[in-house]
């Protein structure tokens, strides 16, 4: 009998041990020689389960870290470690006013970027470090005399069919021989990235052409469109990329065909880059971790905690520009119609597109319950976390969202792309809709700090997500974003959940917005005990009375809005469909509801 007991006691630990299995990695070894070393752990059957840690330290990529189906089960565990897609800049020289840096090469081949960090080696990786650099650009970079963009100029006409943007002469002087100089472009609810092919000054004015695709696209899209004087709000511009802009502390240019980087360094920061006691960081990767799967075999029961992914960019503004339709998506054709098209239990449709999607640190397709816990996603040059397609459950909770240019968290579709953007879309095969995620108890403050239309949370085509108890702060236009389509037909979404999140600070450069906006019929979805209040006042915005609390826009159906906290009743329901339901919104709501709202402690 003893010895039976000791044989069970010992198989039971060969078993434990057998289950679980570490692997411990400094910043110096290769994350994905750990993850291959795991995965052939798993397939020997030496664990069921593998934890990577990874020490302190910065984990620099040269290509995406991608977790496939045979990687489920997978654990990776920071102690204040960076994932990082950036190259460190070193060798400054000062040249003047600026420093001069010779970029190399990265993997064999030159590389362009369009954002740059600068920080201290004293300061912990990961935690504030860094301080983003402005790209060259004809306003102020700001500080002591508020919204540097107040003095952006405003357009004069919009020429669609000549294909002709005319703005003041005066705004476009420095800029006349500048070869990649590049408009951003403020319209409605989107920035258009708009790379200027030439300039013609007539008179007191200026003729602006832009490079293809994007002229196309801006020109014949008809939403949004910029605002011409006679609205009595013309369309705000700055300018960007171009040496002969580099003129204040914090600014930056990358002149790409020579190789070289030119800063103008804020006060301290020449001394710390020159004596090698700072770091600058310019980002060569647009995308970090890649989990994908099929829909037959999906990445299951992945955990990433503690870890910070930090420094991409995205490069299709300088290579194709951007034109928006909304929230980010950008358009890849689009038109007006006519004469509009009938649309059975929608209003007539008056223009037609097809989207595209903008890259991000964290990219998941055709997965199962991958989670983020007291991760970091900052110093970014797209969006943060994707969940991209055919993702079912998967959780982030108590993680950080900073210096993001883009969207904060994205998940769903938001129309594939050989499905014109406003019609239902409700796939045969479910299995394609992100259902079941959470968010939760997340702070997302600065970002969309590139492309303004871009929102912190933006769900499209979801099912059953929820997302409760998140603080959302500082940022361009929406805070959250939920639906997609212009349309009331029934389609894949249902059963969504946004709780007890707190948003402040919003719209900070765009309007027609609200902290919390709708698209599309949702059945038993239910917004509640949300608080939001205090929006921005940019002078610059297309209609300085076209902002909201709460906003369920075209479409909208179905949905429940209770017990939301907010400073008045300024809400919009608009072209909504049947079943929404306003119960009791308002400064009126219940203070413990004011006071429980957004991250608990």
């Amino acid at each position: 009998m003893y010895m039976r007991q000791v044989f069970l006691l010992v198989s039971t630990l060969f078993c434990l041990l057998v289950q679980a299995a570490d692997i411990r990695i400094t910043p110096d070894s290769s994350l994905t020689d750990a993850v291959r070393k795991a995965r052939e752990m798993r397939r020997l059957g030496q664990a069921a389960r593998v934890t990577i840690h990874l020490e302190r330290g910065v984990y620099r990529l040269y290509e995406p870290l991608r977790l496939r189906p045979e990687d489920s089960g997978l654990s990776i565990v920071g102690e204040g470690a960076v994932v990082s897609g950036g190259m460190s800049i070193t060798g400054w020289k000062r040249q003047g006013r600026l420093l001069v840096a010779d970029v190399p090469d990265f993997n064999g081949r030159p590389v362009d970027f369009r954002q740059l960090w600068v920080g201290s080696l004293q300061t912990s990786p990961g935690r504030g470090g860094f301080q983003k650099a402005v790209r060259a650009r004809d306003i102020p970079v700001g500080g002591a005399n508020g919204d540097p963009f107040e003095q952006m100029a405003r357009i004069r006409t919009y020429d669609k069919k000549g294909h002709v943007l005319w703005v003041p002469k005066k705004a476009v002087e420095k800029i006349l021989k500048a070869p990649y100089a590049e408009m951003v472009l403020h319209e409605m609810w989107c920035t258009s990235n708009l790379r200027i092919k030439s300039i013609t000054p007539e008179g007191d004015s200026a003729a602006v052409r832009f490079h293809d695709p994007e002229a196309r696209l801006q020109f014949e899209h008809p939403w949004p469109s910029p605002m011409t004087p006679d609205t009595g709000h013309p369309s705000p511009f700055y300018l960007t990329n171009a040496m002969e802009l580099l003129d204040e502390p914090g600014e930056w240019y990358h002149d790409w065909r020579q190789h070289k980087l030119y800063y103008m360094p804020r006060p301290e920061e020449a001394s710390l880059l020159t004596e090698g006691r700072g770091e600058a960081v310019v980002p060569v990767l647009e995308t970090l971790v890649e989990c994908v799967g099929t829909a037959e075999h999906p990445v299951r029961d992945i955990c990433i905690k503690g870890v910070t992914f930090s420094h991409t960019t995205w490069l299709r503004p300088s290579e194709k520009g951007h034109v928006p339709l909304q929230a980010g998506m950008y358009l890849v054709e689009a038109y007006k119609l006519r004469p509009q098209t009938d649309r059975p239990n929608n209003h007539k449709l008056d223009n037609q597109g097809w989207l595209g999607r903008a890259a991000a640190a964290v990219v998941l397709r055709h997965t199962e319950h991958i989670n983020f816990k007291d991760c970091r996603f900052e110093h970014l040059g797209g969006s943060g976390l994707d969940y991209v397609e055919g993702c079912h459950g998967g959780t982030v909770t108590n993680s950080t969202f900073t210096d993001i240019a883009m969207n904060g968290y994205v998940c769903g579709s938001f129309s594939p792309e050989g499905l014109e953007t406003h019609l239902p879309y409700q796939p045969t095969d479910f299995r394609e809709v992100c259902t079941g995620q959470q968010v939760s108890n997340c702070e997302f403050c600065d970002v969309t700090n590139e492309d303004w239309g871009c929102v912190a949370i933006c769900a499209g085509y979801v099912s059953g997500i929820n997302i409760e108890h998140n603080t959302i702060h500082d940022v361009s236009y929406t805070g959250i974003s939920l639906g997609w389509g212009w349309n009331r037909d029934l389609v894949c979404m249902k059963d969504n959940r946004v709780h007890a999140n707190l948003i402040y600070n919003y719209a900070q450069h765009m309007y027609d917005c609200a902290g919390i906006y709708t698209l599309g019929n949702q059945p038993g979805t239910v917004i509640s005990e949300n608080v939001v209040h205090d929006i921005a006042k940019p002078s610059y915005v297309h209609d300085p009375n076209h902002w909201f609390y709460l906003y369920t826009d075209e479409g909208s159906s179905n949905i429940t809005l209770k017990d939301n906290w907010t400073p008045e009743e300024k809400f919009l329901k608009n072209a909504n469909g049947p079943g929404n339901i306003w119960e009791n919104n308002g400064p009126q709501v219940n203070e413990n509801i004011k006071h429980h709202a957004g991250i608990t402690k």
